[in-house]
């Protein structure tokens, strides 16, 4: 009769779960009047002791016991998936940093519907590790309008595109983040300089000493950073992650940045990187000095045009060029001089804009 009644079914031991709530609390009965016995909070590793249809009786490591509810939780193979995310990108370069506008979940993979574990909290920092592309979620009814409109024989329009990126948290978390839910931190100084375009990354290249205007201004410090800016649109869903590149060096006489070199109409892919060095091609004494340089891919000319990876593969989303051109770049003094083997030609990129030839007006005879 007991066993028949009873609506709890034991569990054998050492099994586990985890919280995926920002914060919960534990209760003595599954009951609509009961009385807290504990705490959880997101991430912590639960042990089951008993299981309702609903509701997870559990024990935490201080020693609380209590129930909660299931759906809070999530099993030990999701939360080996994310160990094992984490471990294959635990040395991936870090493209840009950022910081979560508003609590937020990290997905196991990019998808407003997959599986979710650990959750930040508004204000977190972020290290931005790579970027994905995944179609947008249309409602049903949306998608029934949008169908009613078309003409016989005319095809629907391809989904919208959103992005996502894959990101480590504050204690080393990691998983895939929603876009639109995080800022990448851009220094005050050159932000005014977007010019209605979104900074995807900002890097401190160099600095100088400027103590004049750290004195006017009150600065802790006279080394005035100057910056290399990948620049894109806000559009969502690009096969690349940036089409501008811009350095601001520091002007000593006036006090202000200026633009030391400038590219448009570029295909690129993220991770930029820094480092110093000589000019191996170079016969001036400068170029035996190792000054700041950076270097980024760019799409060759003549590859086909990146697509998503399909939402079936190992990597959902992620966009894989099949061949880039990389472009090496020194700053010398003011000015940024590509560092390319004596007479030889650049090789020849891809455009997201076909470039035109503009013709010169032709003069009018008097």
């Amino acid at each position: 009769m007991v066993c028949g009644c009873s609506r709890f079914r034991p569990h054998s031991h050492h099994e586990y779960v985890y919280v995926i709530a920002k914060e919960s609390i534990l209760r003595d009965r599954v009951a609509a009047v009961s009385n807290r016995t504990g705490e959880v909070t997101n991430g912590e590793k639960l042990e089951v002791l008993e299981r309702d249809r609903r509701f997870v009786k559990v024990k935490t490591p201080n020693g609380e016991i209590g129930w909660l509810e299931a759906r809070l939780t999530a099993d030990q193979a999701l939360a080996d998936q994310f160990e094992a995310l984490h471990k294959d990108h635990l040395h991936d370069p870090v493209v840009a940093t950022a910081t979560v506008q508003d609590d937020v979940y990290m997905h196991i993979s990019p998808g407003r519907d997959t599986d979710r574990f650990y959750r930040l909290s508004e204000g977190d920092p972020l290290s931005l590790l790579e970027r994905a592309v995944v179609p947008r979620p249309v409602s049903s009814g949306a998608a029934v309008a949008d169908d009613a409109r078309l003409k016989p024989g005319q095809a629907p329009p391809p989904p919208p595109l959103e992005d996502w990126w894959l990101v480590r948290g504050p204690h080393g978390e990691t998983g895939w983040v929603y876009s639109h839910l995080i800022d990448v931190n851009i220094p005050d100084a050159i932000a005014g300089f977007a010019e209605g375009q979104r900074i995807v990354g900002a890097y401190v290249l160099s600095t100088v000493d400027d103590p004049e205007y750290a004195s006017q201004h009150s600065l802790p410090s006279a080394a005035i950073p100057e910056y290399l800016t990948v620049v894109n649109s806000w559009q969502a869903g690009l096969p690349y992650d940036f089409d501008q590149v811009r350095v601001f060096i520091w002007n000593l006489k006036k006090h202000r940045y200026e633009t030391s070199f400038r590219e448009r109409n570029i295909e690129g892919f993220l991770p930029v990187k820094l480092f110093k060095s000589k000019d191996p091609y170079g016969k001036t004494p400068d170029a035996m000095q190792e000054l700041p340089t950076f270097s980024y891919n760019v799409l060759a000319a003549g590859a086909p045009q990146p697509v998503p990876d399909p939402p079936t593969s190992k990597t959902p989303g992620e966009i894989h060029p099949a061949s880039v051109v990389t472009k090496t770049y020194r700053l010398e003094g003011n000015i940024c001089r590509r560092l390319l083997p004596p007479n030889t030609q650049p090789p020849a990129e891809a455009r997201p804009v076909p470039e035109t030839k503009k013709e010169k007006p032709s003069r009018r005879r008097r």
